[in-house]
């Protein structure tokens, strides 16, 4: 089975986000049908940290868990061969287990990784945990499903 990377260029291909809230700079692995590991740099230039919390900037953590959701976009869109079109959106279908353990910070490497359990009905179950230096900061199950908007 290939491994797969990709850049910030091939990323904005399969993402219909872009600033702020494109939170992926890198896929450092992808294999189909079964995981990926992307990453996220924290910089204080974050338009989140002068309102989140100005004394003490701190990723809020529902935009970790998007930044999950992210990475499960791009694992199922490579997973079904295909890239998003102006009339589908990937959208949250359920978010479990929720669990923030650490603060993430400005210059922190935020180190994704989502594993795919299972595509059924057209909805796709994953398991993803948020690192920092090798250090889970948090964890969720994730339902994800496509959707033609137009």
């Amino acid at each position: 089975m290939n491994t797969i990377s990709m850049d910030i260029n091939e990323i904005l291909e399969y993402l219909p986000h872009r600033y702020p809230f494109l939170l992926l700079d890198r896929v450092v692995s992808l294999k189909v049908e079964k995981e990926i590991v992307a990453l996220k740099n924290i910089t204080i230039n974050e338009p989140f940290f002068p309102g989140h919390f100005p004394h003490y900037p701190v990723m809020p953590g529902v935009l970790i868990v998007e930044a999950m959701a992210q990475a499960a976009a791009i694992l199922s869109f490579k997973t079904m061969g295909l890239k998003p079109s102006d009339d589908s959106v990937y959208y949250f279908a359920g978010i479990d287990s929720a669990r923030f353990k650490k603060p993430v910070f400005p210059g922190d490497q935020l180190m994704l990784k989502v594993k795919m359990e299972r595509i059924m009905r057209g909805i796709g179950k994953y398991t993803g945990q948020a690192l920092v230096n090798d250090e889970v900061v948090a964890e969720a199950s994730l339902l994800c499903t496509l959707k033609v908007v137009k």
